[in-house]
């Protein structure tokens, strides 16, 4: 179990959430569930049996979903950055996390269905934004900020001035 591990609060779908994400990336893995028991129900007024909180693993990273209630909801404030080999697997995750109503957003963000921010980004892009030669960042960041899904083509040309 690791030291640091992030909560994800939902009202009531933690368990489809953990399926949609355990079905998306390849290394997952769903660990303990807890359910509320008579106790829980009168706090939280969630029914005896239901689904608490589960904990899952995906790509080597530990989280725990909680279903607790409607107070809290998910913002940019914090995402998940999913590093990208290859544009194959850029689309991929594109396609995977915006499914069923999830919404594109600038540069390489987007929220799922669920209201979870993600950054998809190809490691292309940390190697051509850390470039020695000032103009080829430039270049770079100006093709970024015309980008909704990252392409990788794109930015590999934009950094060598080529459109």
């Amino acid at each position: 179990m690791q030291k640091i591990a992030p909560c994800l609060w939902f009202n009531d779908n933690a368990e489809e959430a953990v399926k949609f994400y355990t079905s998306i990336f390849r290394k997952s893995k769903v660990g303990r569930i807890a359910r509320y028991d008579k106790a829980g129900e009168k706090v939280s007024g969630r029914p005896a049996g239901s689904v608490m909180s589960i904990d899952f693993r995906i790509e080597g990273q530990d989280f725990t979903a909680l279903n607790g209630g409607p107070h809290f909801k998910f913002n940019e404030a914090v995402s998940f950055v999913v590093h990208c080999r290859t544009q194959r697997e850029v689309d991929y995750y594109w396609r995977k996390l915006t499914a069923g109503g999830g919404k594109e957003q600038q540069c390489g963000w987007l929220k799922d269905r669920f209201g979870v921010s993600w950054q998809v980004v190809p490691v292309a892009l940390h190697k051509l934004m850390n470039s020695r030669d000032p103009a080829r960042r430039q270049r770079v960041m100006e093709a970024l900020l015309k980008m909704v899904k990252l392409d990788v083509g794109k930015l590999e040309k934009a950094a060598e001035g080529r459109k």
